[in-house]
């Protein structure tokens, strides 16, 4: 397990989405309920892979996708009512039908983080709905993220028992 980063260091990755926390989020602990970091987060993450070519008109056109298949989410920080917060979203590593990538939540209101999800995707054909090789155009794409972050100043704070497994 890596250490936490800070707050400047997430901020190394551009914040795939900004907002407050609103009314409709808070449960009864008057903080963020658990659904919506996952929420949150899924959707950062779905945002970057739409920006990587594999968004619905993937979907339409190649008949190829994207299914989670693990994931792992750890609290740091509540976030309240109103606060401004930041997703920023890491792509760690690629095999041939797999990403690992990590969402960040971050309190702007207080400075923290607020909460990790570190998620295993699997590249699948809609027809058959098994894992297949993504083609090379988006490989390409994915190796491009994963080095241009790659050049990050600190680890990423993976689990460390989900990855991409090899051989």
């Amino acid at each position: 397990m890596s250490t936490t980063p800070t707050v400047e260091q997430v901020d190394e990755i551009p914040a795939a989405t900004e907002q407050q926390v609103p009314q409709e989020y808070i449960d009864e602990n008057n903080h963020m309920n658990i659904q919506h970091y996952l929420v949150l987060g899924a959707t950062a993450l779905g945002t970057r892979c739409d920006e990587l070519g594999l968004g619905q008109d993937y979907i339409d056109s190649r008949r190829l996708t994207v299914f989670t298949a693990e994931h792992h989410i750890r609290y740091y920080s509540e976030l309240l009512l109103g606060q401004e917060l930041s997703i920023h979203v890491r792509m760690l590593e690629r095999s041939s039908k797999v990403i690992h990538a990590m969402s960040f939540l971050v309190s702007r209101s207080d400075n923290l983080l607020a909460c990790t999800l570190e998620v295993i995707l699997v590249h699948v054909g809609m027809d058959t709905r098994r894992p297949v090789d993504f083609p090379e155009d988006i490989a390409d794409r994915i190796d491009a993220a994963i080095k241009d972050q790659s050049q990050l100043s600190w680890p990423a704070p993976v689990c460390g028992v989900m990855g991409v497994r090899r051989g």
